[in-house]
């Protein structure tokens, strides 16, 4: 496979040629497929520890983009959304999507045809059938006690 065109000045294939705790933030942000699966509520097993997805997504999940509709300052509104970071990622392994790019690097395993940075497109995770685009409900509209009717199995 030959390499992909760099996007926005990004060196090809720079996740396969840096650590993990060496990309630039430019380079982090850029791993982030648009998906959507890591703003959708999961519910954790206490006794096993197990992690299940729902498709109940965050409030500022915007369901035809499958992105953050105030990213930089989602803080602001959803005080407890997780920074992902180089310095953290091992925390949060166990919650975070199969198919995530963070995952993957993180394991330095191949990313998928699919991703935007292999593709040059951002809607080929769309097109793929990966992403959450169309398939989510709003946390505003499930009472927290039955997000357990909403659990699904990661699209892959």
């Amino acid at each position: 496979m030959s390499d992909p065109i760099p996007r926005d000045g990004l060196s090809p294939r720079f996740w396969e040629k840096k650590p993990i705790s060496k990309l630039s933030r430019k380079e982090w942000e850029a791993l982030c497929d648009g998906c959507g699966k890591c703003c959708l509520n999961k519910l954790e097993d206490e006794d096993s520890g197990e992690v299940a997805l729902t498709r109940v997504a965050c409030r500022l999940l915007d369901d035809d983009t499958c992105l953050c509709a105030h990213y930089d300052t989602r803080h602001q509104f959803v005080p407890d959304c997780i920074v992902l970071k180089p310095s953290n990622i091992e925390d949060h392994l166990y919650w975070m999507p199969q198919t995530c790019a963070y995952r993957l690097v993180y394991h330095r395993q191949p990313l998928f045809d699919w991703h935007p940075l292999i593709s040059g497109t951002p809607d080929s995770v769309h097109a793929a059938g990966v992403s959450m685009r169309g398939r989510t409900v709003s946390e505003f509209d499930v009472a927290d006690d039955d997000w357990e009717d909403h659990i699904i199995d990661e699209p892959t």
